[in-house]
């Protein structure tokens, strides 16, 4: 299996992280009722963590369907080296560091992170072409 193909499978790891503290962190605050129900009603507000969590995962789904794309054309194309394996593997680096950082409220690092990964899928799109 290629790199950018590795790469893939394991970012589902990575979206699973992002769930599991998502909702390890906002479970205590919503209350079992409310996870287990229809949520018929509102959202109960999220702590800070909770929310910290919540918006790191939004930030994951911005970008994580480009990866998935850019992943598997690259494979398909048989461009599976060179720049394009470097922007997943920076997209994939920046994306495990991503978490800890947003909600450890780190602010400029964070912000850079996020940056980082988007060159990544720059760096794949290039290679594609």
């Amino acid at each position: 299996m290629n790199l950018e193909l590795c790469l893939l499978a394991w970012s589902v790891v990575l979206l699973a992280l992002h769930i599991a503290a998502q909702s390890g962190l906002a479970a205590p605050i919503k209350g079992a009722a409310w996870n287990v129900g229809p949520r018929d009603e509102g959202r109960p507000p999220l702590g800070k963590y909770a929310g910290r969590a919540q918006r790191a995962l939004d930030n994951f789904k911005e970008t994580y369907p480009a990866f998935i794309a850019l992943a598997v054309v690259l494979s398909l194309t048989g461009k599976t080296d060179g720049n394009g394996a470097l922007g997943a593997e920076l997209w994939f680096g920046v994306r495990i560091v991503y978490l800890p950082l947003y909600l450890a409220g780190v602010p400029y690092l964070r912000t850079a992170a996020y940056g980082v990964s988007l060159v990544g899928l720059v760096m794949m799109f290039l290679r594609v072409l």
